[in-house]
Parts: structure tokens; sequence; C-alpha cells
């Protein structure tokens, strides 16, 4: 071979001189996770007097009120950005009136925690009746078995005014009913509290791994959420179900599933002007740790690398399990 055309053979562009030293890659990496932008989900439960491990989901509990604030004043000197709260009653009913009870274990822990870090921490809470119905469903029934929309729609009104009432910043209609944001937008500005924001769980996917949430909060769902939850082949609905909640006065909308939706993700950020979140739902988290458990992967790497994912895809804001923990990653 001539010496002219080992010359033409090299390289004149080598994109691996950027990746030489860890500095290097540091400097030009098109996206970074900041713990501002990680939001921790967090389950309190009625009654209890110390945390409660769950068992589908290694490392997070069922937190008891005082454990709830020990959980919430970490992550706020982590710096993240947010906590979104569950509520697991000890009784429930058809009508899931707990959630609208003042004294109810979910409106007792926002007050709590906005004592606590209401200054630090965006206080966030899930507007659903799923985890207060004797039934598991999000809404109101029919005498024939069926979740009634509508009638729904007013009792999440009443709920998103309890939960202003205990100082709550953000709220998170999650039930996917026609019409849930509008109606909570109304009753919260009829009722002079135009601050508090809203947090869209828009494109809400009927999924499979949501199987350890329900542990979690103790559900009582026998059979599916299929006939209000979106269907996971489809994107379109997802970004028009995004654009309905805008128009209707969303300040975030969110997709959750996360890591089995990053398409949706990335067509929704590229259809709506505010913030767009995505939840790292509960089975996505229990597969990697229980991958970790196995040896079978890097677990911290993994969970840099699922966020880093989620974040790359055109999630602002990411509800992760591993808030806390990634945010002390990060710190490294």
């Amino acid at each position: 071979m001539s010496e002219e055309h080992r010359e033409l053979e090299t390289p004149l562009v080598r994109p691996r001189r950027l990746r030489r030293t860890p500095a290097l890659r540091r400097m030009v990496a098109e996206h970074h996770v900041v713990p501002s932008s990680l939001v921790l989900p967090v389950f309190v439960r009625e009654g209890l007097g110390e945390p409660r491990p769950i068992s589908s989901m290694p490392g997070v509990v069922q937190h008891s009120r005082d454990s709830l604030k020990r959980a919430v004043a970490e992550a706020a000197e982590l710096g993240l950005g947010g906590v979104m709260l569950f509520g697991v009653p000890e009784h429930k009913d058809a009508t899931g009136s707990g959630a609208i009870d003042p004294g109810g274990v979910l409106n007792l822990a926002i007050t709590d925690v906005v004592a606590e870090v209401g200054d630090q921490l965006t206080v966030m809470s899930d507007l659903c009746l799923d985890e207060f119905t004797d039934h598991g469903h999000c809404g109101l029934l029919t005498p024939d078995g069926e979740v009634d929309n509508d009638q729904t729609l007013a009792a999440y009104a009443e709920m998103a005014l309890a939960q202003a009432a205990a100082g709550v910043d953000m709220v998170g209609p999650s039930g996917m009913m026609d019409g849930q944001v509008a109606v909570v937008r109304q009753a919260l500005d009829a009722a002079g509290l135009s601050h508090v924001s809203i947090l869209a769980y828009s494109a809400k996917y009927a999924s499979a791994f949501f199987g350890p949430f329900r542990e979690a909060v103790d559900s009582s769902l026998v059979g599916d959420r299929k006939t209000y939850q979106q269907d996971p082949a489809n994107a379109v609905e997802g970004v028009r179900e995004a654009l309905l909640d805008v128009e209707q006065g969303a300040d975030i909308v969110m997709v959750k599933p996360a890591l089995a939706f990053l398409d949706v993700v990335r067509r929704v950020r590229d259809a709506v002007d505010v913030p767009v979140a995505a939840y790292n739902i509960s089975g996505e988290y229990s597969m990697v740790e229980a991958a970790a458990a196995n040896g079978w992967i890097d677990r911290e790497a993994a969970i840099l690398e699922t966020l880093t994912s989620i974040h790359r895809a055109g999630a602002d804001v990411i509800l992760t399990y591993w808030a806390s923990e990634a945010a002390r990653l990060l710190r490294r």
C-alpha cells in the first residue's frame, strides 16, 4: 500500500478525542441530571409507629408521620426539587371519603411536610381516589360498577380544596378522568386559591409496570383500569391528552410510566410550552433493584443511566424513588 493511500485512510475527524478523559466527557455532556429536577414520591401510612418496608420495592417504605418528616428534611438538604405525597389510610369506603377529610392521612401529611420543609421543597400531593376507595378504582362507581367520570370530577374538586387547605403547593390529578384538570383549576380559582399549581398526569398508561405500587398503597383493586388509563399502543393519544390539559390550565404535564414511553415523553416535550415531567415508576425501579441484587448490573451506574435517559427524552422533572440517592451520587 502506497504512502499516499495510507494518508487518505487516516481519519481526519476523531470523535473519540472528546471521550478520552473524564473531564472532557463531563465538559461536552449534552444532558445533565441535577437534584433540583428530581421529585421524591413518598408513602405515608395511617397508624404506623415506624416505617414499614415495601417488599416489592427494596429500600422504599411506607412512612409514619415522624419518619416522613425525616425523609423530607433529607430531601431538602440534598437539594431536591420536591416531594410527591401518597396517603395510605386505615379505613376505606366506596366514595374514598378519607381523601377529603381534613384529618385524613394525606391531608395531615401535607400539613406536616409544609411545616417541616415548605420553604425549601415544592410540596406535591397525589389527587386521586384509588388509595381511599374500597374497590380500588380512581373514581366513583355507577350501580353497575363502571367508573362515573363526571361524578368523580366533583369529588376531585373537593379533594383539591382539601389539599389546598392543608397547604399543598401543587396538586397532581392522576385519575385520567376527562376534564379533571379544568374542574380542579376552576375549583381552586373560585376558592381564591389560584396560587396552587397543577401537575397533570396527562399521559398515564395502563401499564404492567405499576405492580409494586399496588403493594405500596395497599390497593384494593380487582381487575384493571383500562377504561380510563391509556392504551400502551398509543402515542398520538398521549400528546392529545397533554395538549388538552394545557388548555385546561395545567402548569406541568406528565407522562407515566417513563421508560417504556420515552418516545411519548419526547413527543409531548415537542408539542407543549410548559414543563414536562415523567414518572420513573415502581416496576422500573424494582427491575433495576432486582437485577443489581443478583449481581447482573452495576446498580449505581444503572440508576444514573436510567435518569439520564428520561431527561434526554425531554423530561424537565423526574419523579423517582431514587431521588435522594441520585442526588448523593450526583454530588460526587
